[in-house]
């Protein structure tokens, strides 16, 4: 039954030419390590152009375009009363709930791929010297996609919660703009969800505990706190849902 809410799900995906958003922060990324020149003093091609990538890519396309995909796997449920009719039927609502969650983070994780293969395109067309930091590379993929999590659930419970497109891509607007501001600040970054994506796949030192590229705090409470948070909230919001 829930490859089938699943199977739904994506029939709803595939109508569209929603998909064609994923290769837009790629795609930024890819220009601005295209047209950015190595600065001198600078021993390592990889985490150089890593980086310059980095903002382009997370700053604010990846929390934008997670709005984006969260608010549209709900927007035909709040068209013509589809909610009363999907929830109406004899399928788990836990299962419409987790079917939505899954194809918004299998989309987010295609659009992290997406970006790593442009920094390889870009390794090509620039000559990188040195080896590939696989380490590396690997802790900015999975770090980006760890942190968009909680995103992704506190988006589609507001997405759930509104029956309006657009207002759930505004609230999400708002909280995303401040992230140039909220990234250089030492007392609200490490708190501060919707930068999260952004420090986590930024290269640089591990740190004393030798995780992802983010303090323990930031770990604990903005990502894996943010996520149990905002994926229950979800979950009990759509088992109460009025039919």
């Amino acid at each position: 039954m829930f490859w089938h809410v699943i199977q739904s799900d994506i029939l709803k995906m595939r109508k569209t030419n929603i998909w064609l958003l994923l290769f837009i922060s790629p795609s930024l990324a890819f220009f601005t390590g295209l047209v950015t020149e190595k600065e001198q003093g600078i021993p390592n091609d990889w985490v150089f152009y890593l980086l310059i990538m980095t903002i382009a890519h997370s700053i604010l396309f990846l929390p934008l375009i997670i709005g984006v995909f969260t608010s549209f796997v709900c927007r035909y449920e709040h068209q013509n009363g589809g909610w009363k009719q999907l929830l109406s039927l004899p399928v788990s609502r836990t299962h419409v709930y987790l079917s939505k969650f899954l194809i918004v983070t299998f989309l987010i994780t295609i659009n992290q791929l997406l970006f790593i293969v442009s920094l390889f395109i870009i390794s090509l067309i620039k000559g990188f010297a040195g080896p590939i930091p696989v380490d590396i590379i690997l802790k900015t993929a999975m770090g980006g996609l760890m942190a968009s999590l909680p995103l992704i659930a506190f988006m589609l419970l507001i997405s759930m919660a509104w029956s309006s497109f657009a207002a759930p891509l505004a609230l999400n607007v708002i909280f995303t703009l401040p992230n140039i501001m909220v990234a250089n600040s030492e007392k609200y970054a490490p708190f501060y969800p919707w930068v999260q994506p952004f420090l986590t796949m930024m290269p640089k030192d591990d740190g004393p505990w030798g995780g992802f590229f983010v303090s323990i705090e930031s770990i604990i409470f903005p990502i894996i706190g943010g996520f149990i948070l905002f994926f229950i909230s979800g979950l009990l919001y759509i088992k109460k849902k009025a039919v």
